[in-house]
């Protein structure tokens, strides 16, 4: 542990903190931080299939956390558990982009009319807690600048992004109207341990992982020329956690993305090499997937550096390893 995890680590010890989404990918990973870190963590969740939650996630902290199975849907439910806590974290949201053009109207609730009843329930009945929302990228849509930083206009190309669009702008509103103590952490394609890898309907590249570990072929559209940023988890749970307990981020959005570009074509082909299985094919666009593909996407991570002095420190192929090693043993908890 480096001596920026150790001040964020004291700065959590004792305090009460509530994981909106935590048996998900990013939820699950901070929730084991800060249990590291001597936090008494609330975890809340509903498990549903679109949201990637897997109780397994959390498997080695089940005794030192309290666990919740509800929905950000129900406003009182949310107002029982928010009272007393320092900090609230929102993980929660239905994160697939292709079933958001399939079911708008759902996608709408959760990422939409959910951010709503959580600032809601804060302004209320806990204006005093630290909140963090998370955001992603693809808000941005086709860039017009590159790298692009927070002052980017933003042009969504599906429901999902365009409801995390609209749901950040609730929290700054909320922020300023109210002076609710919120941050957005806008991140872009997270990988690493408990992620969802068994569904193309999540993060590109840890489906592309879990292809690889069942010795499948990684379907590359295109030539996979298109570059994007990639974050290992513990350098974005870093992250999140730095903002958390930092009032200088206060009513501010910050983008917490690794420093490496990579084409996706080279994502596959480090994903094959590091997993030690599998391999990549190249085939037309789906026509579906078509109609959302917005090129290049590189995102400048200057801001978060100035502000909280962080810095990413995993590699792609280092993490890709380390991703390879947690779930080889438990594979089949998440192909269930």
């Amino acid at each position: 542990m480096n001596d920026h995890e150790k001040k964020i680590h004291a700065a959590l010890t004792g305090r009460r903190i509530l994981i909106l989404g935590g048996l998900g990918f990013i939820g699950s990973n901070l929730a084991g931080f800060c249990v590291a870190a001597e936090a008494k963590v609330l975890v809340f969740d509903n498990l549903d299939p679109h949201s990637g939650g897997n109780l397994f996630n959390i498997v080695p902290i089940r005794n030192d956390i309290s666990l919740h199975f509800h929905d950000i849907l129900d406003f009182d439910r949310l107002v029982h558990h928010i009272t007393d806590q320092d900090i609230i974290i929102n993980c929660a949201a239905s994160t697939s982009h292709p079933y958001s053009m399939r079911e708008p109207w759902i996608d709408l609730d959760v990422n939409s009319r959910g951010v709503v009843n959580i600032l809601e329930a804060i302004r209320r009945f806990n204006g005093e807690a630290r909140f963090i929302h998370l955001g992603t990228s693809t808000q941005l849509g086709k860039l017009v600048y590159q790298p692009a930083d927070e002052n980017h206009p933003e042009f969504p190309t599906d429901i999902y992004s365009a409801n995390k669009s609209v749901s950040e702008k609730y929290v700054l509103i909320y922020a300023k109207a109210y002076k609710i103590r919120a941050t957005v952490i806008r991140l872009a394609n997270v990988y690493g341990p408990r992620a969802t890898i068994r569904s193309p309907e999540f993060t590109f590249n840890n489906y592309f992982v879990g292809l690889a570990l069942k010795n499948q072929s990684i379907t590359v559209y295109g030539s996979g020329e298109q570059k994007r940023n990639t974050i290992y988890v513990e350098d974005a749970v870093r992250a999140i956690m730095a903002a958390a307990v930092a009032e200088e981020t206060v009513g501010e959005t910050l983008f917490a993305v690794g420093d490496e570009h990579h084409s996706v074509a080279d994502i596959a082909r480090a994903t094959v090499e590091e997993i030690g299985a599998g391999r990549v094919a190249f085939v037309e666009w789906p026509t579906e997937r078509k109609r959302i593909e917005i090129g290049d996407a590189l995102i400048s991570n200057g801001k978060i550096k100035r502000l909280l002095n962080w810095q990413p420190h995993v590699d792609l192929r280092t993490g890709l390893a380390m991703t390879g090693r947690y779930y080889q043993p438990c594979l089949h908890k998440y192909f269930e």
